[in-house]
């Protein structure tokens, strides 16, 4: 038998099951069971369509993890149209490229960052701007409450193919643009089977968004944990006495962290010796840089919580891997922080493998390093409006295979262990920054005369952004500039997280007789001392 696999079931079959159950407790106090939620999603649907919104027009959400995120992914989704989230830490003019890219037709966004639309509202396609507070907003700006409550419920949810395009997640290229990556409602559904499976939810599980819900639609947990009938407990942020109170008060079971989130638990608890959970054990998933041993160690050793590692990119679902291999580890063997330091086996029906540079698999035997690739039913259609990108992401050692740009070596059981990248990306507490964006944004600096960017270790972060700078001074003792003034440019120009936060003065870069920036040279020099060249948050 053949049935259609469609996001907006995930809801549906939620309402069915669970309708008199809580399902979202939101950041206002207030409490919504899946009956609610649903009719909340449904007015969102019937405002969108009397807005002339139809099946895949893009519609945009700017939100942080509250319930109004959760009602507008679902009203959008429930018309055929494209949920477009952005991310809250870009800038004006990123949000303009994005939105004109993906010729977003309305948005809805947090009263927190409304004003970075606002600045642009001109320049971009959108007709239609929703917020959840217009008094804290300049400009016009129709309330999101009030939409609902003169929408109504009615509206015509449209046929859908499983094939059809339903979400457009935003990542940071290599060439600092951003790329649209295409998911359609049978990646989506198929991803979020996987998450249920392999983080072991169910129904009765409390899931803490400590995880931004941008983020390739909170790795899917917007469609696992509601189609699970499992309950939502939303945040405005990441403050560590926060998290650990609401664990205990809401009897959270499960949560999710970048190891920067972790690091600032341990900080937290270190000082001030919190409760660390309340009627349920807890589960945490962390993603992003490796974790050291030492924090995986506290998490579990000191908080009582069992931690999975798992690993992705937005183009992939985003999840593939997990350490999460207990055949392979004891619980209380200190064995297992070897295995939960790895980015794990592959995920049921998924693909990986570590090719070198012809294709060929490299050796199982966890030295020789290769490039990660895969295939897999979560795996994106295609990037929005790029199909070079699209055919290079897909064919550039192997025909077939998405590949990832890390470089990794694998063992007998086929874990994979990320050992450095063949992208120019510095993955900085969950955050992809391209090193060319940073670099083109610190040659327009008038005391800049050439510069290479690379990832430096960082306790805090796992990598952080370090520039070698040549000063048009021609002399490092005397650039200029100072280091401080070129983060501040930095600062200025980009997102906040993109900023430059270590620069180096020198006479000269490192290159080859061509010419060409040698910055694996300089990347070697600034990690001799670790493990690996990939950051440990």
């Amino acid at each position: 038998m053949y049935k259609p696999l469609l996001v907006p079931e995930f809801l549906d079959r939620a309402r069915t099951h669970y309708g008199d159950d809580e399902a979202v407790v939101a950041t206002t106090g207030e409490r919504f069971t899946y009956d609610e939620l649903g009719e909340r999603a449904d007015r969102f649907s019937a405002a969108l369509q009397e807005r002339g919104i139809e099946k895949g027009d893009r519609v945009a959400v700017l939100d942080p993890n509250t319930h109004y995120h959760l009602e507008a992914a679902y009203g959008i989704m429930q018309l055929g149209a494209i949920h477009t989230p952005l991310n809250y830490r870009l800038t004006p003019d990123d949000f303009a490229y994005i939105l004109t890219d993906a010729g977003v037709d309305a948005i809805y966004a947090d009263y927190d960052f409304a004003e970075k639309i606002e600045a642009i509202r001109d320049e971009v396609p959108t007709e239609t701007f929703i917020t959840n507070d217009v008094d804290a907003v300049e400009g016009e700006w129709e309330s999101f409450d009030d939409v609902l409550e003169e929408a109504g419920t009615d509206y015509d949810r449209p046929e859908m193919d499983e094939d059809e395009i339903i979400t457009i997640n935003y990542t940071s290229g290599m060439t600092g643009d951003p790329k649209g990556v295409c998911r359609t409602h049978r990646c989506e559904t198929i991803h979020a089977y996987l998450t249920v499976g392999h983080q072991n939810l169910s129904d009765d599980d409390v899931y803490l968004w400590t995880l931004p819900m941008f983020h390739a639609n909170g790795w899917g947990h917007i469609f696992a944990v509601t189609g699970i009938g499992a309950k939502h407990v939303c945040t405005r942020g990441t403050d560590a006495g926060e998290i650990f109170e609401t664990v205990r008060s809401e009897d959270v079971s499960y949560m999710c962290g970048a190891p920067t989130v972790l690091n600032m638990l341990i900080d937290y608890y270190e000082q001030n010796e919190p409760e660390t959970s309340g009627g349920a054990d807890v589960r945490l998933a962390t993603a992003g840089s490796a974790p050291p041993e030492a924090t995986i160690r506290t998490v579990e050793d000191e908080f009582g919580w069992y931690m999975k590692h798992v690993y992705g990119a937005t183009e992939t679902g985003p999840l593939i891997t997990t350490s999460d291999a207990r055949r392979h580890f004891s619980d209380d063997s200190d064995d297992r922080f070897r295995i939960k330091k790895r980015q794990g086996l592959a995920y049921l029906g998924t693909e990986i493998r570590v090719v070198d540079e012809d294709g060929n698999d490299v050796p199982r035997d966890d030295e020789t390093l290769g490039e990660v690739v895969v295939r897999g039913n979560q795996i994106m259609e295609k990037y929005w409006g790029k199909p070079e990108a699209t055919e290079e992401a897909f064919s550039d050692r192997i025909e077939g295979y998405y590949h990832m740009g890390d470089l990794a070596t694998i063992d007998e059981n086929g874990m994979i262990a990320i050992q450095d990248r063949k992208k120019d990306i510095i993955i900085s507490g969950g955050e992809n920054i391209s090193s060319i964006e940073l670099e083109d944004t610190l040659f327009d600096h008038p005391e800049v005369s050439d510069v290479a960017v690379i990832p430096a270790p960082s306790d805090e972060w796992g990598e952080t952004p370090k520039a070698f700078v040549v000063p048009a001074s021609g002399d490092p003792n005397e650039p200029g500039v100072t280091e401080a003034a070129l983060e501040e440019f930095t600062r200025e120009n980009l997102a906040g997280y993109k900023t430059v936060h270590r620069v180096e003065f020198v006479k000269q870069l490192p290159t080859t007789a061509t010419g060409k920036v040698q910055k694996y040279e300089l990347r070697e020099k600034e990690w001799e001392d670790e493990e690996r060249m990939v950051g440990q948050g």
